[in-house]
């Protein structure tokens, strides 16, 4: 890249990054770069984004229809019919000017969520995707197959069955933000939540639709994703958990390590020897012993990491209360102590050597 883009990129980048809490402590290293810094501002390199993955479907056989897409405009004739490009997904990379990550991250949103659930915290603070910035990782943040930016495709025709919808009351009584069914009418939290209750409607602004059938096309997109951009590090919440371990098993030589962040579903038991050499950090918050749901997937996890540790893998599986890190709900990502756990994810990741 010519020094004037680099010098240009940096300075649009680094302004509105400022003025969302970068402010001072910035380093500058002998070569001219601006050093990574927990409070400094965000200097890059470069960024882009892209789509990935995916297949090229034919449907035949329906009606063609008279739209207008705008009123008072003409009348199109839209066929529904022919080959669409359908199960891809996107992915915004950015690379910091000073990188100390051996690795990118990837970043995997969970179930009804996008990437968007690593960006601005619910209340407004730097979420984890600029922390990892600041510490000199590049980082890739998805979008899943029929999430946000990689888009639908026809359904039933493609997607098989319905997209699911969650109503407002449904993150604040299944993700331990509040104590269950009922909670969200009182809007009582959990006694000592992190989560910042007060801006809970913009954590149910940013869900979107998902389907349950989809899982395979999303595998293979990850897939198709690391193929591209990776040796990576997959850091993966809830529903993402399969797919990261399920990507690791198709692609063991090109995954450093797996952060699983509360995962509900995992790789094949049955294939753990091929991702023995791929150690796995997996994190779960509080209240989960209290909840209806949450003990039964937990030890589902335990018990698949016991089955990956026998085949030789380092797992390590942290409990954030046992830790002394109390009050966190499903999404640690948005909690209002997000950064000590991300901090924990750090070390972690530079005691496995992935981080210089």
């Amino acid at each position: 890249m010519p020094p004037f883009r680099q010098a240009l990129l940096a300075f649009a980048v680094l302004l509105p990054l400022a003025a969302c809490g970068g402010g001072g402590g910035t380093q500058v290293a002998a070569d001219g770069t601006v050093a990574p810094s927990p409070k400094g501002d965000i200097v890059l390199a470069n960024m882009g984004s892209y789509h990935v993955g995916g297949r090229a479907v034919t449907i035949v056989g329906k009606p063609v229809r008279d739209v207008q897409f705008t009123p008072g405009g003409p009348i199109a004739r839209i066929d529904p019919n022919g080959t669409f490009l359908v199960e891809h997904m996107y992915a915004q990379w950015f690379e910091p000017r000073w990188k100390r990550g051996v690795a990118p991250l990837v970043l995997m949103h969970g179930g009804g969520m996008t990437g968007v659930q690593y960006e601005t915290t619910p209340d407004g603070r730097d979420g984890w995707l600029n922390f990892f910035l600041r510490r000199g990782w590049t980082v890739h943040n998805a979008d899943a197959v029929e999430r946000g930016r990689a888009g639908w495709a026809q359904y039933p025709d493609i997607f098989r069955g319905e997209p699911v919808f969650l109503a407002q009351p449904e993150a604040f009584e299944r993700f331990r933000i509040g104590d269950g069914p009922g909670s969200f009418a009182k809007r009582e939290t959990l006694t000592g939540s992190q989560f910042p209750a007060d801006a809970y409607d913009q954590l149910v602004r940013q869900m979107v639709p998902r389907w349950t059938s989809t899982d395979d096309a999303i595998t293979e997109a990850y897939i198709a994703l690391i193929d591209r951009t990776c040796p990576c590090v997959l850091v993966a919440h809830s529903q993402a958990g399969q797919f990261a371990f399920r990507a690791a098993e198709a692609r063991p030589d090109k995954v450093r390590a797996i952060v699983a962040i509360e995962p509900t579903g995992f790789g094949d038991p049955g294939r753990a020897a091929e991702i023995k050499d791929v150690p796995v950090l997996a994190i779960y918050g509080d209240y989960i012993e209290q909840d209806t749901r949450w003990p039964a997937i937990k030890g589902n996890g335990l018990r698949y990491f016991e089955v990956l540790r026998a085949a030789g893998a380092q797992v390590d599986v942290l409990d954030l209360p046992r830790g002394g890190i109390a009050g966190n709900s499903h999404m640690p990502m948005m909690d209002k102590n997000s950064d000590q756990v991300a901090e924990r994810i750090q070390d972690w990741l530079m005691r496995r050597g992935l981080w210089r």
